[in-house]
């Protein structure tokens, strides 16, 4: 079973160094802005990333290079 880079049941807030893997607090932001990047919750004025989320994201945007 591969390791996932995110505790699948973690929620990550905007400031957990973690999130850094993917992106600045801008980058989030622009993202969340155009309905782009990871799920998220917004809970009043706090934006909440749930693990789970962030793994299948990442899955869903990994790249394989190509051969030859």
């Amino acid at each position: 079973m591969a390791s996932k880079t995110f505790d699948d049941d973690r929620n990550y807030v905007l400031g957990d160094p973690e999130l850094g893997l993917i992106g600045s607090r801008e980058k989030l932001a622009q993202w969340r802005h155009r309905r782009k990047g990871p799920p998220f919750y917004k809970l009043g004025r706090k934006i909440v990333y749930r693990g789970a989320d962030l793994n299948a994201w990442l899955a869903k945007n990994r790249t394989e290079p190509e051969n030859g």
